[in-house]
């Protein structure tokens, strides 16, 4: 499966990590490209509304929300995580610019 990153934001924040943690991220990417909607936890999870999250454990907790759309597989949105929960305010952004691609 293809994957596509949705904008600038996206790849700016894959840079910004660490680098082990970058390349565990950048690990995790290419499994989302082999195994496409067919990734399951640990790894991947749904969230809701056909928004799903890759999920990156280590030192820093990274997780990248994404969306299946015509075939390819989109990131939408990273950040690291650093409570249990997901910040309302990340969904929120990757939800908004879900809107803007369908």
């Amino acid at each position: 499966m293809k994957v596509k990153i949705a904008d600038d934001s996206v790849e700016q924040f894959l840079f910004s990590l660490e680098k082990k943690t970058l390349v565990k991220t950048l690990r995790t990417v290419d499994l989302l490209e082999t195994f496409g909607e067919h990734l399951i936890m640990p790894h991947a999870k749904k969230i809701k509304d056909g928004i799903f999250e890759l999920r990156v454990r280590g030192e820093q907790e990274v997780r990248i929300f994404y969306i299946f759309h015509k075939r390819t597989a989109v990131l939408l949105h990273g950040f690291v995580k650093k409570g249990s929960r997901i910040p309302l305010r990340e969904l929120r952004v990757a939800q908004k610019k879900r809107l803007t691609l369908i």
